[in-house]
C-alpha cells in the first residue's frame, strides 16, 4: 500500500506563487507516472500535471508557462511549483500515483 501526503497548500494573492510537496511513503516515484489533480466542490477533478517513469511532462493548458512539476532528489517526493497564480487555480490538489493511490488533498485559495 502507498501512502501519499501533501502539503504546502495556503492562501495566496494573485499573481503569487506556491509550492505543493506530494511525499510517498517508499521511494516509488521514480517508476510510473505522478500527477497533480486538482478540483472544486461539485466539479469534476481535472489533471493539472503529470511526470512520467522517463521523466516527460505534460500540463493543461490552463497551467502552461505557470506551473512545473519535478521529482526530488530523494525519489519519493514531487513537487508542484505554482507561479502567477490566479482566482481559477483555487481548488483542493490532490497527488495521484500509478492512477491507483491519492493522497488527502491540500487546499489552494487565490485571492483577487
Amino acid at each position: 500500500q502507498v501512502q501519499l501526503v501533501e502539503s504546502g497548500g495556503g492562501l495566496v494573492q494573485t499573481g503569487g506563487s506556491l509550492r505543493l510537496s506530494c511525499a510517498a511513503s517508499s521511494s516509488i516515484f521514480s517508476y510510473d507516472a505522478v500527477a497533480w489533480y486538482r478540483q472544486n466542490p461539485g466539479k469534476q477533478r481535472e489533471l493539472v500535471a503529470i511526470i512520467r517513469g522517463g521523466g516527460d511532462t505534460n500540463y493543461a493548458d490552463s497551467v502552461k508557462g505557470r506551473f512545473t512539476i519535478s521529482r526530488g532528489n530523494a525519489k519519493n517526493t514531487v513537487y508542484l511549483q505554482m507561479n502567477s497564480l490566479k482566482p481559477e487555480d483555487t481548488a483542493v490538489y490532490y497527488c495521484n500515483y500509478n492512477r491507483v493511490f491519492w493522497g488527502q488533498g491540500t487546499q489552494v485559495t487565490v485571492s483577487s
